[in-house]
C-alpha cells in the first residue's frame, strides 16, 4: 500500500511513448519523484489523471455554451498552477499536479467533434487508465450551472464524447464532469443555442459553478468518487430547489 508522504509541490513526470491506445489498458503508472529530508531521497508513485475539457478553438467560440469544458480547464489551471504551453496530438496542454498527483490538463485544438484525436493518443502517451480520464463537457439535459459527476456512462448525443469514446476503442468507463447548461427555448435550433453566448444571469450561475468546479476536481483527483462526491452530487441537484 502507498504510504503518505510529504513531497514537494514541483514534481518530474516520466514517459514513454506507446503507437496507439491498446485495449485492454494496462494499470501502468507515470512516477513523480520527489527529493526528502533523508539523505538517499525518496521516489513516490501515483497512478496519473488526464483532464481533458471539451469546447471548440478560435475567438469566435470563446464563452458559447459549447466551451464551458475550455472554461473549466481553464479555471483548474489557474488555481493550481499549471500552465498550459504545449501543443500535443492536436491538444493544448499543461502537466503538473493537484496534491502530489500528477495530471495533465488538455483542451483539444480540432474541432469538438474530433476531440478523440486527442484524446486517445494523449491517454496512450502518458498511460493513463480508463478509470482517471477525467472528461468535462457541457450538458443540455441538465439546468443551466448544475455539475454532475460520474465515474462512467454513454454519449448522451453528445459528438465531442462520442468521438472520445471512439478513439477510446469504444470503452465508456471513464469519468465524466458535465456542466449543465439548460435546454434551447422553444423551437430555437440546437447548433444555434450551443454556439450562443450566456446571458447575464446565466454567465453568473455558470462562473459560480466553475468556481465549484475547481474543488470538485480536487476531490476526485484526490478521493475518487466517494462520499463527498456523492454529496456534491446531491447539493447540486438541489441547488435551485432548496427542499
Amino acid at each position: 500500500m502507498l504510504q503518505a508522504v510529504s513531497v514537494p509541490k514541483s514534481c518530474s513526470i516520466s514517459y514513454s511513448r506507446i503507437p496507439s491506445y491498446q485495449k485492454p489498458l494496462v494499470p501502468t503508472r507515470l512516477r513523480v519523484s520527489a527529493s526528502l529530508p533523508e539523505p538517499n531521497g525518496v521516489k513516490v508513485e501515483y497512478t496519473p489523471w488526464l483532464i481533458v475539457g471539451l469546447g471548440n478553438p478560435g475567438n469566435k467560440y470563446h464563452g458559447t455554451r459549447h466551451n464551458v469544458g475550455f472554461e473549466m480547464i481553464d479555471r483548474v489551471s489557474q488555481e493550481e498552477g499549471i500552465v498550459l504551453n504545449t501543443i500535443q496530438s492536436k491538444a493544448l496542454i499543461g502537466i503538473g499536479s493537484i496534491g502530489e498527483v500528477p495530471v495533465v490538463l488538455a483542451k483539444p485544438q480540432a474541432y469538438m467533434n474530433f476531440s478523440g484525436e486527442s484524446v486517445g493518443p494523449l491517454a496512450a502517451y502518458y498511460q493513463v487508465p480508463l478509470r482517471h480520464i477525467l472528461l468535462v463537457y457541457d450538458e443540455m439535459s441538465l439546468p443551466n450551472g448544475v455539475l454532475r459527476l460520474q465515474p462512467k456512462g454513454g454519449h448522451g448525443h453528445h459528438n465531442g464524447v462520442k468521438s472520445v469514446m471512439e478513439h477510446l476503442d469504444g470503452r465508456r468507463e471513464f469519468p465524466r464532469f458535465c456542466i449543465g447548461i439548460g435546454n434551447p427555448p422553444g423551437t430555437m435550433d440546437m447548433k444555434a443555442y450551443l454556439l450562443q453566448k450566456f446571458s447575464d444571469t446565466e454567465r453568473k450561475q455558470v462562473d459560480a459553478a466553475l468556481d465549484q468546479g475547481v474543488e470538485a476536481v480536487r476531490t476526485v483527483v484526490l478521493e475518487g468518487f466517494g462520499s463527498r462526491i456523492s454529496r456534491f452530487n446531491i447539493g447540486q441537484k438541489y441547488k435551485y430547489h432548496k427542499v
